[in-house]
């Protein structure tokens, strides 16, 4: 009689943990590369603690080739969100598109243009005639490249060329013999790249230093029909930013067993551990708050997206200005914030890999 009560009771535990499971929405989230890699973590982080289980959601990342294939496929309603930088969805708002981003997550811009260590090359004007590698020709790193070229008094459409570099080791072989003499990529495929043994010099870009960079984006209509679900999405993200900087070997131990294929083949654990380390390191200032000047996690600020709006305007990204309003907007942010920063350190800080 025992035996078949513990039976009888471990059918129905099975059957809520196969609830549980089915009760989960799949959220689709364009992640704005073609392969997933240490940025990731924040999302890993999230799954592995079952931050977003317990919201009713299971995130997938989709890997797409950039920043402009993200904001397409959440503008043809293919993806409900994505990641990318602004200036794709400044360009496609211009167009009809109404669509925002209700979460910046790098507060610093990312982008900036780089240089091997012992390159002739010292600013931005001496890249007249040189070849810019990016990760794909979908990638902010196109638009970068040619505002800051022609914020420096070049001709984007005569005196660079834009090839695909492709990403961290891919991109280091051609630094090496010679076939790019420059990229316009972002922090952590730079550290990546650095990784694989070439060392970078940034070139100065003070212009685009203080602008924000990726965010959440989603269409309006979905931020009001999906108003929790993209709550739940950006909170799970928050927190696996605050976990990842209380603890970023912890962060990148769950990135390796919630994605196998982040991790490094070809090389001991000890050094995977501290390149994964210094890849994160690369991204963590770009997460501070204090870099826009804001106070919760996500909050767009104004006065840096307007600015920028006036930078892509000026050098010919935009045709005019575009409203900051129809760029960001900060609704959600409250409920976003709506948890203990002190909690999720401490549980970073007590983290045991198992």
């Amino acid at each position: 009689m025992t035996r078949r009560y513990l039976f009888a009771a471990i059918l129905y535990l099975l059957s809520l943990v196969g609830f549980n499971a089915a009760a989960q929405t799949v959220v689709r989230v364009g992640w704005c590369a073609r392969t997933l890699s240490t940025a990731a973590a924040p999302f890993a982080v999230a799954m592995k603690m079952g931050w977003y289980a317990r919201e009713g959601i299971k995130v997938e990342l989709m890997p797409l080739a950039g920043s402009t294939d993200c904001v397409k496929l959440v503008a043809t309603k293919e993806l409900p969100y994505s990641n990318p930088s602004v200036e794709p969805l400044a360009i496609i708002r211009q167009q009809g598109v109404k669509a925002k981003i209700f979460y910046t997550a790098y507060q610093g811009n990312i982008y900036g243009l780089a240089v091997p260590q012992g390159s002739a090359i010292t600013k931005i004007t001496d890249l007249k005639d040189k070849t810019i590698g990016v990760t794909s020709m979908g990638s902010a790193g196109v638009i970068i490249a040619r505002a800051l070229a022609a914020n420096a008094g070049l001709d984007p459409d005569r005196d660079i060329r834009l090839v695909v570099a492709g990403e961290g080791a891919q991109t280091a072989a051609l630094l090496r013999t010679g076939q790019v003499d420059a990229l316009s990529q972002f922090d952590t495929q730079y550290a990546m790249v650095e990784n694989a043994g070439v060392k970078l010099r940034l070139l100065s870009a003070k212009e685009i230093e203080r602008f924000p960079s990726n965010g959440f984006l989603a269409l309006e209509e979905t931020l009001r029909t999906n108003h929790k679900q993209a709550v739940a999405l950006a909170q799970g993200y928050a927190k696996g930013t605050v976990f990842t900087i209380a603890n970023p070997e912890a962060a990148i131990r769950i990135l390796w067993e919630i994605f196998p294929e982040t991790k490094p083949t070809g090389i001991d654990e000890s050094t995977a551990i501290r390149e994964g380390v210094k890849t994160l390191e690369a991204r963590i200032p770009n997460w501070d708050l204090k870099k826009s000047g804001v106070s919760k996690w996500g909050e767009s600020s104004e006065k840096s997206y307007s600015a920028y709006t006036d930078f892509m305007q000026k050098w010919g990204v935009t045709k005019e200005k575009v409203p900051v309003n129809e760029l960001i907007t900060n609704e959600l942010i409250d409920e976003i914030n709506n948890f203990s920063w002190d909690e999720v350190i401490a549980k970073a800080r007590a983290y045991k890999a198992q």
